[in-house]
């Protein structure tokens, strides 16, 4: 168990170390390091995620370790209050960055070993603090640093704590 300290309150989240081992490691391995105490939530889409962990409330970007290979084939789903890895078009550049679904995504789950079917890993799932995904998800967004769907007012990751 892990908890997301928002500027917006708490979300607990039970990672899944047995569906995705290397996954959950690497998501550890920068809650350890301090890498998520005040990057923001950059992305947030209403109806699909809350994408955080990469960039400091200026829109910096964080220095990142070498990307991980992705485990989506682990039988898990992107549905509603899951947490999953961001990536590129390259299916196994992962490494900082994730996101939480905000309704069921079952398009971005596993299909094929293709850079097409390949998903996005899911490693856990939101035990406590759907309210405040539900909070996040709904605030004014736009455009910032090149990038749209950028919360006007940050909404601060202010750190991750393992429980």
């Amino acid at each position: 168990m892990i908890t997301i300290h928002t500027n917006m309150g708490d979300i607990k989240v039970a990672l899944n170390p047995e569906k995705a081992p290397q996954t959950v490691k690497n998501f550890l391995e920068y809650v350890d390091s301090g890498l998520y105490e005040g990057t923001i939530f950059h992305r947030v889409i209403e109806s699909f995620m809350i994408q955080g962990g990469g960039f400091d409330a200026d829109m910096n970007k964080k220095m990142v370790n070498q990307p991980i290979e992705c485990e989506s084939n682990n039988g898990l789903s992107n549905k509603t209050g899951t947490i999953a890895m961001a990536r590129t078009n390259d299916p196994h550049s992962a490494t900082s960055q994730f996101f939480i679904n905000t309704k069921d995504n079952d398009f971005l789950d596993f299909t094929s070993e293709t850079t097409q079917g390949y998903g996005y890993c899911v490693f856990g799932e939101v035990t406590d603090g759907m309210a405040v995904v539900n909070q996040i998800k709904m605030v004014e967004t736009g455009f910032s640093a090149g990038m749209k769907d950028v919360p006007v007012d940050s909404v601060v990751i202010n750190s991750i704590s393992k429980d």
